[in-house]
């Protein structure tokens, strides 16, 4: 009898052992994994933060592009008027007070055929290599200009270096004549000792060139008008914005590729004795005002833009340029989204000085720059040494 129970028992034990052992893995099994709700819901979690890191990344992806242009377009709008600005300092470098009305030339609001009309500004000087000699004999559209004896060995330049440059042959200031010319050099010559020294030049004025004034009509002058006259290197460099990219400049259509000229829109050059020299890029806009006492009494009339009817006189009184550009982004601000903000007009062309702007916005940004340049040299002759 005993020995049933302990049978019975050891039965039980081992039943209860296993079922024991069934429903303990059972359980284990059900701890280790997710529900489908639970999968769900930690689903549409992770979504969320995954739309919400790329949306973030997407905004600051947008901003760090509106800003690489924007700043793109300030430094090209800076390196314009830094380059702008020292030139048109030296507007007239070189030229006596009495012939400052070849300093500068400008032109209003000329039209492209596009809806910005930029400005245009022409000026003249001795601005890049100094020369400024006497001249002993000159006869007026003939090939060579004398000068003194020993006058070269006041500048060190080799006799290469006069090759094709541009000069400007003045009459003397003591005479009555004001006009002079613009001349293309082909060679100097000159005899040992530094005797006979002439300029030698092909007949006919500089091919292409426009500089203030119209010089390239030639000179009315007699020829004792030269004696004692002046000859120097000079400089004809013109400020003009392309708005259309087939521009004419002069009455002469620019051909792409040609004498540095791009063929875009939006490129501000500095054409240098006939070269065109990109500054800048997306430009919108170009405008000069001129300052000075234009009618003569002694005080400065306040900013204005150009007449043509100014007269020679009232040219030679100008005493300050103030340069406005305007430039805009090529692209426009992908994180401005919505409508713009009334009153705020950073993203329309706007009013400068007598250019009208734009009544609408475009979303493209823009960058004015305005500074003021002194003419410094109009009546100042800085080669009284034969040194800058």
């Amino acid at each position: 009898m005993r020995e049933t129970r302990q049978k019975e028992k050891a039965i039980w034990d081992s039943k209860f052992s296993h079922e024991h052992l069934f429903f303990s893995l059972r359980d284990k099994r059900h701890s280790a994994g997710f529900t489908l709700i639970e999968l769900i819901v930690s689903s549409a979690i992770m979504l969320v933060v995954i739309i919400g890191a790329l949306a973030l990344y997407s905004r600051s992806n947008q901003i760090s592009v509106d800003q690489e242009q924007y700043a793109e377009l300030q430094h090209d709008v800076r390196s314009a008027m830094y380059l702008m600005s020292r030139d048109l300092r030296m507007a007239g470098v070189g030229l006596p007070p009495e012939f400052g009305m070849y300093a500068l030339e400008g032109f209003n609001n000329e039209d492209q055929g596009t809806e910005v009309d930029p400005d245009r500004l022409i000026i003249l000087g001795n601005i890049d290599e100094p020369l400024n000699l006497k001249i002993q004999q000159y006869q007026g559209s003939s090939i060579n200009v004398a000068v003194y004896d020993g006058s070269f060995e006041q500048y060190p330049y080799p006799p290469e270096f006069y090759t094709n440059r541009i000069v400007l042959i003045l009459p003397n200031p003591a005479s009555t004549c004001r006009t002079g010319e613009i001349r293309q050099l082909t060679h100097i010559t000159w005899s040992s000792g530094g005797t006979n020294e002439k300029f030698n030049m092909s007949p006919g004025l500089a091919p292409g060139i426009d500089p203030p004034g119209g010089l390239t009509a030639g000179s009315t002058c007699q020829a004792n008008d030269f004696d004692d006259g002046l000859i120097m290197f000079v400089n004809v460099k013109e400020f003009w914005l392309d708005t259309s990219g087939h521009a004419e400049l002069n009455g002469v259509a620019l051909t792409p590729g040609v004498n540095g000229y791009v063929g875009e829109p939006g490129v501000l050059y500095m054409t240098d004795n006939g070269i065109h020299l990109p500054i800048a890029q997306n430009i919108e806009n170009l405008q000069f005002e001129y300052n000075g006492d234009l009618n003569d009494d002694g005080v400065l009339d306040g900013f204005q833009s150009w007449s043509n009817a100014w007269t020679t006189d009232q040219v030679m009184r100008i005493r300050q340029v103030r340069v406005i550009i305007a430039g805009r982004t090529p692209n426009r601000f992908v994180s401005v989204s919505g409508k713009v903000p009334a009153n705020i007009h950073n993203y329309r062309r706007p009013n400068i000085s007598d250019s009208p702007g734009s009544t609408t916005d475009d979303f493209h940004r823009r960058f004015v720059l305005e500074t003021t340049a002194n003419v410094r040299n109009l009546n100042i002759n800085i080669y009284n040494s034969g040194q800058r």
